[in-house]
């Protein structure tokens, strides 16, 4: 593997570009962003080696890391230009869609659906950084579309990478990350909104706030630019989670409404018991 060429260069995209130069100091990287200043940060920061809109006809991998809602047109247009040597790889929450666009295109071997389960609330190329991936889950999708020799340059890249590959279908994908991802996002900006509508009124309320504040509303300081794509795009499963989530919510106001102190603990006892799962995933 000689080349890679990053569109998008922010948190996912410079940390991919980070940690890949770290790993092959040989290595080629030429990158593009539609903003000029993460263009030039990236070029400052030694995320690529050159900044350039289209890639060399020999690059070995594309990484695409755009707004969801950008990835199709994206996909579509770098997979018409491409030779026959080159694999596209996206990085993008949300699956189905992308995969049922590129389903019927003449070069749909050239591409792998892929989503790394990493990020922070920070954006941008400055938030960038190479240990962003090491140890982390890359989520593949219809991995038997793809063709077998490409797909062992993105094996070589992830591996070398130290990230945990994990297979899934794009629908069973979308559905699971509403949940344990898009949800908490939704959730947090939402708490964000409700202190801030407090604010209004009083001033003093961020004085009395702790951890367990700033670490339920940390989300809310993701970049928009990049949530509200993906809550269009998974609109559906999202739903879905915020009807089951707004229900659970209404069940403890009622019982708070009743001051049934029993009710409440058993209901948070019982939730406690996700201590145990979560425990059980890091181990």
């Amino acid at each position: 593997m000689n080349k890679i060429h990053i569109i998008g260069l922010g948190l996912l995209g410079g940390s991919f570009g980070l940690a890949a130069r770290r790993k092959f100091p040989e290595l080629t990287i030429t990158g593009f962003d539609i903003s000029e200043k993460n263009l030039k940060d990236a070029e400052v920061l030694g995320i690529i080696t050159e900044a350039k809109e289209n890639p060399d006809s020999d690059t070995d991998i594309i990484l695409l890391a755009t707004p969801a809602d950008s990835l199709g047109d994206i996909l579509e247009k770098t997979l018409n230009e491409i030779g026959e040597n080159t694999l596209v790889i996206d990085l993008g929450s949300t699956k189905s869609n992308l995969c049922a666009r590129a389903g019927n295109h003449s070069k749909r071997k050239q591409y792998l659906a892929g989503h790394p389960i990493a990020g922070t609330e920070y954006s941008g190329p400055k938030a960038a950084f190479a240990e962003l991936l090491d140890g982390k889950v890359m989520i593949l999708c219809e991995m038997d579309k793809t063709d077998l020799h490409l797909k062992e340059k993105a094996y070589q890249l992830f591996e070398a990478l130290n990230m945990k590959l994990r297979f899934m279908d794009p629908e069973e994908h979308d559905r699971h990350l509403a949940f344990v991802s898009h949800l908490s996002h939704v959730s947090s900006f939402m708490l964000g909104k409700t202190v801030l509508q407090k604010m209004e009124d009083d001033r003093n309320i961020f004085d009395m706030a702790g951890s367990g504040f700033a670490s339920t509303v940390r989300l809310a300081k993701s970049s928009p630019s990049m949530w509200a794509p993906i809550l269009t795009e998974n609109k559906e499963n999202i739903l879905q989670a915020l009807d089951g989530y707004i229900s659970n919510l209404s069940s403890i106001r009622d019982l708070i409404a009743k001051s049934d102190g029993e009710k409440i603990h058993q209901e948070l006892a019982d939730i406690n018991k996700i201590r145990d799962i979560l425990d059980l995933g890091r181990g």
